[in-house]
């Protein structure tokens, strides 16, 4: 039974059909927004990251959203797969007993991301001289530049629904923030799908833009200073880059997602509308996303997710969290295995 599925767009498809999984064949890697849904496929991260990269000596960009951010943060560490650990350890263990505040659980994350940079994380990212680190953020326009709770849900409303007529309008409510090292390298800075703009990622606000970029509006307070940036209310880059639709420019090599579901939904607000799969910028990417089978094996048969915040107790929660990290190692497994026996043209399948 196969638990991992190797889905390839038709340019990608014909490479590694040819050469083969090779780390030098890519150039770009993602890390999708989706809340804890990235726990269910932690292991395949620790293996990329400390194995399949790691001795990976040519320009790798990296592009995050929201807790994809911060496992792209880890791997950039001179460490990385201690720094997942740390991700790993603290976000699983949150923990709250009684409803929070926005503020609380801001707080929260704050000690989170505190403990995955560590004492040197910060400034190991910057200089890093392989991978090029970039995180989203959405800057809120109108009334989602609003803190009031009233004023930001209707302007989240308005939001889904110009959105489900055209996702062009999502630039009348939110604007992209791209946070980036190596601007006349970055294969993000021309992103023209939607208003974007791109700033400098440095030691002074890698901080506020990890947070910024993971702050679900109603349930983390905003951002309201990004040193480099504009004052605003920033918020969760998954609004407009859920699970990325983007135009690269002038890309140099494949695309690499490891991705917890094999549906690509381009921002937030797309989601629950099945009728938009992002598939028309993945022709040279390839997405390792678990199977069915896996999933059905995991405690309730599901990913993750943050609904069980509110469906189960703390204990409960943290238990079942450790447990779907704890089986991802199948899926490392079977992509080392594939890799070593070179048996990844019979395992491709086209996106």
């Amino acid at each position: 039974m196969s638990y991992l599925r190797f889905i390839a767009g038709p340019k990608a498809f014909n490479t590694l059909r040819e050469h083969g999984l090779k780390p030098e064949l890519f150039s770009q890697l993602l890390a999708a927004s989706g809340g804890p849904k990235w726990i269910g496929i932690a292991a395949i991260d620790k293996f990329l990251f400390s194995e399949f990269f790691k001795s990976h000596q040519h320009p790798l960009h990296t592009l995050g959203a929201s807790s994809g951010a911060w496992r792209l943060a880890c791997f950039a560490q001179n460490n990385p797969l201690a720094a997942y650990q740390r991700l790993e350890d603290l976000y699983i263990g949150q923990r709250y007993d009684k409803k929070p505040t926005m503020f609380a659980v801001s707080e929260q994350v704050k000690e989170i991301l505190s403990g995955l940079l560590g004492s040197q994380g910060a400034s190991e990212i910057i200089v890093n001289p392989y991978i090029n680190s970039h995180y989203i953020a959405c800057r809120g326009r109108h009334l989602n530049q609003i803190a009031n709770k009233a004023s930001l849900g209707l302007g989240l409303m308005t939001a889904a629904a110009t959105n489900f007529v055209s996702r062009k309008t999502l630039s009348w409510h939110f604007e992209r923030y791209v946070f980036g090292l190596r601007q006349s390298q970055s294969p993000f800075v021309n992103l023209n799908d939607l208003p974007s703009q791109y700033c400098r990622l440095s030691q002074a606000n890698i901080h506020q833009v990890l947070l910024a970029t993971g702050s679900i509006p109603w349930i983390l307070a905003p951002v309201t200073k990004i040193n480099g940036a504009p004052d605003g209310h920033y918020y969760d880059g998954g609004i407009t880059d859920y699970h990325f639709d983007l135009p690269l420019y002038k890309p140099t090599g494949m695309t690499l997602y490891p991705h917890f579901l094999p549906r690509m939904s381009p921002g937030w607000f797309d989601k629950s509308q099945r009728r938009r799969d992002a598939k028309h910028n993945y022709d040279n990417a390839l997405i390792l996303a678990p199977s069915e089978d896996y999933v059905a094996r995991l405690p309730y048969s599901k990913l993750p997710d943050r609904n069980d915040f509110s469906h189960l107790d703390s204990d409960a929660r943290i238990r079942y969290w450790r447990k779907a990290a704890d089986m991802s190692q199948v899926l490392a497994d079977e992509l080392s295995d594939v890799i070593a026996k070179q048996s990844l043209p019979q395992r491709l399948e086209r996106l």
